[in-house]
């Protein structure tokens, strides 16, 4: 052993054999722009609002036991309603970027660097979650007393607070009060982009700037229309049972359909895409050749 070298670390040499996956493997180069930043950004933080609800929904549809402690559920409602704020606040991010593409395409590179989209996804952590805990504070700073049935399949505000003896309409009007600007602010981010679009002069220069925005609006329409619907109606008893199946559109579908939507329905990505595979085809096709082949070139491999 005296005549070995004692190792160390390891290196882990991976795919580094096949330089052609590399581009796979990772991103395409076409898709580092300031939309795909925030995108990823969104589909971040929507996995991580699931993650807050759906392990313990699945729980209790296979538990007997339902019970949740006052701090779990203070926390559950803080995490959720952080990163729903927070998404709102990145598509509100988003439709400015668009804004800026569509009515100053010149100044757009200056307006919008990695920098800007940086301190863009930072205030929108930081403000989601402070709109939050400013709820979760007046909603847990209240009694709770007889019932602790909470009709919903997470620690959602109404349900929680029709349990609240003391919780009076000036709670009510500051709980709808940031839910309102949340939601307000977006809604204006986008009609900011809609006036624009519609005083183009010219009508092919109106439909290319829609059919960029089309994905946007399709995910903003399905999304806060459902939790505006929720969120911004007067409540009673018997509408948490209405709340709670409108509240799967954005919990659970919204997250899956929005990697779809934003895909499928994007140029950009549908040429990266046929790029990154039309490589992947050729790297199999060069590798991978039958046997009964003779002109195969899988040296390279």
């Amino acid at each position: 052993m005296s005549n070995h070298t004692t190792v160390s670390t390891f290196l882990l040499w991976g795919f580094s054999s096949f330089p052609d996956l590399r581009g796979l493997l990772f991103l395409s180069h076409n898709l580092h722009t300031p939309m795909y930043f925030f995108l990823c950004g969104l589909s971040f933080s929507e996995t991580c609002s699931t993650m807050a609800i759906i392990p313990r929904m699945l729980v209790d549809l296979l538990s007997d036991s339902k019970t949740i402690s006052l701090p779990e559920c203070a926390t559950q409602m803080f995490v959720f309603f952080g990163l729903a704020a927070n998404n709102c606040f990145i598509m509100a991010a988003m439709s400015y970027d668009r804004y800026t593409a569509i009515h100053k395409p010149l100044h757009y590179p200056i307006l919008m660097t990695h920098k800007i989209c940086f301190q863009f996804i930072t205030a929108s952590w930081m403000v989601g979650f402070l709109v939050s805990l400013g709820i979760v504070i007046v909603v847990f700073n209240s009694s709770f007393c007889d019932s602790n049935t909470i009709q919903h399949f997470f620690c959602d505000i109404s349900p929680v607070v029709s349990l609240a003896c003391d919780y009076t309409s000036r709670h009510e009007m500051v709980i709808f009060g940031l839910s309102a600007f949340v939601c307000v602010f977006i809604v204006m981010s986008y009609v900011f982009i809609v006036s624009t679009v519609v005083k183009m002069p010219s009508a092919k220069g109106r439909y290319k700037a829609f059919s960029t925005c089309s994905s946007h609006l399709t995910v903003v329409c399905i999304h806060y229309g459902f939790a505006g619907f929720v969120y911004l109606r007067p409540k009673d008893r018997d509408s948490f049972r209405e709340d709670m199946l409108m509240a799967v559109t954005y919990t659970v579908l919204t997250p899956l359909l929005n990697p779809i939507v934003y895909s499928l329905r994007n140029k950009e990505m549908q040429t990266a895409l046929r790029k990154v595979l039309g490589k992947t085809v050729r790297f199999m096709s060069r590798c991978f050749c039958p046997p009964w082949v003779s002109h195969c070139s899988s040296s390279i491999c």
